[in-house]
């Protein structure tokens, strides 16, 4: 069977790397942005004044919300088509640039629908128009990297993954002394976002000799330091680290696609607003225990790591990080007992439709996952 293996055209890091906008050629930017963090740190002004020395006149698209919406990609590519950019510079986090990506495919074919590009490899080719930047404020999503974007269907709770090859940026900037700035809860969520992305693609049944080294040492890095970058956030060589962890191990689940853990993340965010990488952190080791019966891919990582149980590892991880035990103990948002016993069954159904779930080890019945919901809740 024949493959493929993505990467952006260009990966530019190390300090100072937003400076490499002032090398690119175009006429017109549109940059799309989240909340007022990129403002107020300055990054925002930063990239459009190198743009500025490019030569290019800019546009602002703001006010990207955690969870992109459909009501938010829509308007940020009206933007678009009455500017006419042959650059899309997305500077933010994970939802600034899953957005951004959206935006960009009807920007370049205003004539879709939305439903039209939910099925996997169904939008139709890009760069037409732009060519696309992606600027991480956070070492989490990799949307900087991979073929994937998450938007969420507001009406009807739904977070649907958006995947297709050609939404890999031309040019990913990895500059460490943006996500220095990130509250210290922020860098918990989005490095065990990290260490989520690595483990499910090494676990995948879609993984493969490419990139099975690169979600081993993006999983080394974020157990080394992780917890460093937490505790003193101005460590750039921390921060460097969990940098190219979040991009390694997007190459690596851009490629080998994820898993179990990051469809129920998708349903369960898109029920109750709970963090994605919060979800993933609590969820992780119950769905490690559920699929180390079909694979023996879990023992071959904890022999390539030197470590005794990857479980333990990661609940000892999540306990140093202050990461609640179950969905029930978690306080960022309220997950009602009643609530969820009333949505048990509807996310269930869909976290098992989620593409994720394609490449998870054993495909799962409704009952497996509501059973592994029902534990992520509770406890053991």
């Amino acid at each position: 069977m024949t493959q493929a293996f993505s990467i952006p055209r260009s990966i530019i890091y190390g300090e100072n790397a937003l400076e490499h906008l002032s090398t690119l050629s175009g006429k017109k930017a549109a940059l799309v942005t989240g909340g007022s963090s990129m403002k107020r740190f300055g990054f925002l002004d930063k990239a459009v004044s190198e743009l500025n020395k490019a030569g290019m006149e800019c546009i602002i698209i703001d006010n990207v919300e955690p969870n992109p919406s459909i009501k938010t990609v829509w308007r940020g590519a009206k933007a678009m088509l009455a500017f006419e950019p042959d650059w899309i510079v997305a500077i933010g986090g994970g939802s600034a640039l899953d957005a951004a990506k959206v935006m960009w495919c009807f920007y370049e074919h205003p004539q879709l629908k939305f439903e039209d590009i939910i099925p996997v490899g169904a939008m139709p080719p890009l760069r037409s128009k732009a060519r696309f930047v992606a600027i991480p404020s956070t070492s989490g999503s990799a949307s900087e990297i991979t073929a994937f974007s998450v938007i969420t269907d507001t009406a009807n709770h739904i977070k649907y993954p958006i995947v297709a090859a050609d939404l890999v940026p031309d040019i990913a900037i990895l500059d460490p002394t943006i996500p220095a700035k990130m509250p210290p809860h922020v860098t918990v969520h989005t490095g065990m976002d990290v260490l989520t992305h690595a483990i499910e693609a090494y676990v995948s049944t879609a993984a493969n000799s490419f990139t099975d080294p690169y979600a081993v040492e993006a999983i080394r890095l974020v157990f080394k330091h992780l917890e460093t970058a937490w505790r003193s956030p101005d460590d750039l060589n921390a921060r460097m680290h969990m940098h190219n962890a979040s991009a390694l191990a997007g190459i690596a689940f851009t490629n080998a696609s994820l898993g179990l853990v990051h469809s129920m993340a998708h349903k369960i965010g898109g029920e109750f607003g709970i963090t994605h990488g919060l979800a993933n952190a609590i969820m992780l080791p119950y769905i490690i225990q559920y699929n180390a019966k079909f694979t023996k891919k879990y023992r071959q990582l904890e022999a390539a790591l030197g470590m005794d149980n990857l479980i333990a590892a990661i609940n000892a991880l999540n306990q140093r990080l202050g990461v609640p035990k179950t969905l029930s103990q978690c306080d960022e948002v309220e997950i009602n007992e009643v609530t969820f016993v009333n949505v048990l069954d509807r996310m269930s159904r869909h976290a098992v439709d989620d593409p994720c779930t394609l490449t998870n080890p054993n495909y799962p019945s409704v009952q497996d996952v509501k059973g592994l919901y029902t534990l992520a809740f509770y406890g053991a």
